[in-house]
This record gives structure tokens, sequence and C-alpha cells, in this order.
């Protein structure tokens, strides 16, 4: 119970308050897209993490297809793999029931998973998993707490304050993404991807954000390829 607890009190972080800011806007988003209370918090609770609920809304909102969406959100789960591949060994032991692991992958997402192995160093191995199940839920008990004052709030803020809370979740991925980028290969991404999105929209607004993100991404990798041959050329 001891190291649970030091778990729920290891949420009260500084990423941890970046990814409840974040969700002020995703709750916005949402609120924005028709979603209803319920279905918002459902959709937090089990689709998990940020960037996958906000690819599903903004297809929803473009009229995208069922299949299509599943697949996006899939292509965007995907990047959650090597992570639980990275911490799941930082927690099992001999003991370790594997169905403990199964439940606590559910709760891997960036800011959880950067928490854990930065604090993993000073908690006993065979006391991790109570570690991580204090603090992968209670990162999700506070978004849907910040999605439920939101709401409640959404329907008494003028236009221009939810016009605000609608752009701080895009806001917030370019500027934490284009911040941690370690290589200026992704910088090109993000740009061509921007410069490629309306075109795409026009073209094929179904999947506009599926074509804008590997179109941007492959001639910035393209790029990069170009550049590393004349270097070493």
């Amino acid at each position: 119970m001891r190291w649970f607890l030091r778990g729920i009190m290891a949420a009260v972080s500084v990423p941890a308050l970046v990814l409840f800011s974040a969700f002020i806007g995703f709750a916005g988003l949402a609120h924005e897209a028709g979603l209803t209370l319920p279905e918002t918090l459902f959709l937090t609770a089990f689709v998990w993490a940020l960037p996958g609920q906000v690819i599903l809304i903004g297809g929803m909102l473009s009229g995208n297809s069922l299949p299509a969406l599943a697949f996006a959100v899939s292509l965007s789960s995907i990047r959650m793999m090597p992570m639980v591949v990275a911490i799941v060994p930082e927690m099992r032991t001999a003991k370790t029931r594997k169905w403990v692991l199964y439940v606590l992958s559910h709760f891997v997402a960036v800011t959880s998973w950067v928490l854990a192995l930065q604090n993993f160093r000073t908690v006993p191995h065979e006391r991790r998993t109570a570690y991580y199940a204090g603090l992968g839920p209670t990162l999700i008990l506070g978004c849907l707490v910040i999605i439920i004052l939101v709401y409640a709030a959404a329907p008494k803020l003028p236009p221009a304050a939810s016009a605000g809370l609608f752009l701080l979740t895009p806001i917030y991925f370019l500027t934490s993404l284009w911040g941690s980028a370690r290589e200026k290969t992704v910088h090109l991404g993000m740009i061509f991807g921007l410069a490629f999105g309306p075109v795409f929209h026009i073209l094929t607004p179904q999947f506009d954000l599926l074509g804008a993100g590997l179109s941007g991404g492959t001639v910035a990798f393209g790029i990069h390829l170009l550049l590393k041959r004349r270097r070493t050329a």
C-alpha cells in the first residue's frame, strides 16, 4: 500500500500539470465536436492516450469512415508498443502475474512512462507494479476530473474563451513536439505536414490527417537521406 500511495503522489508533478492543461483543450475540442460528457469520459478512460483521442475526434469532424478512424487511431497507438516493451521488464518479477502486466499496460502513455522510468530507480523491483498501479490510473483520473470541470463551465463561457479552449490542444501538440525534437528532420516533417494538411483536406478529406502526416514525414526523411549522402560523399 505504501508504494501504491507513492505512485499516486508521483502523479503530482510538472509533466502531469502539462498533461492536464492539454486535456483542458481536449475537453473543449470534444465539446465543440458535439460529444456528450459520458462519451468523452469513456473515450479518455478506454482509448487513452491523448493523440489517439484527438485523431479520433478530428476524423469524426472531417466525416471520416469508421474503418479509416480505426486505422488512424491504431497507427497512433503503435508508438506505445516500444514503451510497453521497455517498461514491462522493469516491473516484472518471477512472481508477477501476467494479467497484472496486461492491465498496467493500458495506462502506458508518454507522461506515465517518463515519470515511472525516472522514479523506478528508487523503487524496489518487487514493488514497481504497485507503484505504477498508483501512478497510471491517477493520471487518467485527473484528466477525467478536468473534463468534467470543462464540460460544466463550457456552456457559461463566452465564445472567445470556448475558442481558446478549442485551440489549446493543437497548440500543445505543436509546441511540445517541436521542443522535444532531437533532430532537424522532425522539424522538417512537421513543417511539411502542416503545409500538406490543407492540400489533403481538399483532395482527400477523409484521409487528410493520415495523408499529410505520411507525406510530410516521407519528404522530410528523403531530404535527410539526401543531405546525409552529400556529407559522406
